[in-house]
């Protein structure tokens, strides 16, 4: 005779029904903000895109980094990365750029180092699109979503940690407190916790002198960028956040930039 099934204690069920009900609310953000998104013209979020890099590069975050990850935008609904990268490597920063490779179950990440972007080349770089595609990622094979990424049979040398000081982030929605919405996949929720030794909240991902909670502040800094139709106004987290989500530590859109706290 089978025994009957065990049911969960109440914490454990206490936990999973608070998952679930934050897997929903993620799910019902992430299709009001895609439909924002689809509404806004190539010309708005050029613009939009502009405005935005225009601010990260006056942040002192950014001005004190020696290195960068940035990643390559999707040709459409995104925040528009060429001329970002072109001034990176103007600016003599080491980049990396993300490769996710052709298991996109897996959920795993990489930072890339790119190396064959001639400093000598830079100031020309920055002159126009086309040129910064074409100087190290036009050639590149792009994944399901369209993006460019290192080719595989090609050896880059991979980010470990301590090499990134400062992570530049994209995401579907994020708040004033430091939520982050991705595309579901966690992608950046791994790496990140890879690269801070741990979780958020773990004594091992808490910045020096941080007072707990949230990863504290340590390296690498993570600042999200975003267009307005991106933005949840309002007081207070207006963003679904789950434990192993990352909070973001500098918020830059079109309107401006705070560091969060």
């Amino acid at each position: 005779m089978s025994e009957p099934p065990v049911a969960p204690a109440p914490a454990a069920a206490a936990a999973e029904s608070e998952f679930a009900e934050t897997r929903a609310k993620k799910k019902e953000l992430r299709k009001i903000v895609r439909s924002r998104l689809k509404a806004m013209s190539q010309e708005d979020i050029a613009s939009e895109s502009e405005e935005v890099w225009e601010k990260l590069f006056r942040l002192p975050e950014y001005r004190d980094a020696g290195s960068v990850a940035l990643f390559l935008s999707m040709p459409r609904g995104e925040i528009v990365t060429d001329t970002a990268l072109a001034r990176v490597l103007e600016d003599g920063k080491t980049l990396y750029v993300p490769r996710v490779g052709l298991d996109f179950e897996k959920c795993d990440m990489e930072m890339i180092k790119v190396e064959d972007v001639k400093p000598s080349e830079a100031p020309v770089l920055a002159q126009s699109h086309a040129r910064a595609r074409r100087l190290f990622y036009h050639d590149w094979p792009r994944n399901k979503w369209g993006i460019p990424e290192p080719p595989p049979e090609i050896d880059h040398e991979v980010a470990q940690p301590g090499d990134i000081d400062l992570i530049v982030v994209p995401g579907l929605a994020f708040d004033g407190c430091g939520g982050r919405l991705g595309q579901g996949k966690g992608y950046y929720d791994r790496f990140i916790a890879g690269m801070r030794g741990g979780p958020p909240g773990s004594g091992a991902a808490e910045g020096e002198g941080d007072g707990g909670g949230g990863g504290g502040t340590g390296k690498p800094i993570l600042a999200a960028v975003g267009l307005s139709a991106s933005h949840i106004e309002g007081d207070g987290p207006q963003v679904p956040m789950s434990r192993h989500d990352y909070p973001m530590d500098v918020l830059v859109l079109p309107s401006g930039s705070r560091s969060i706290t």
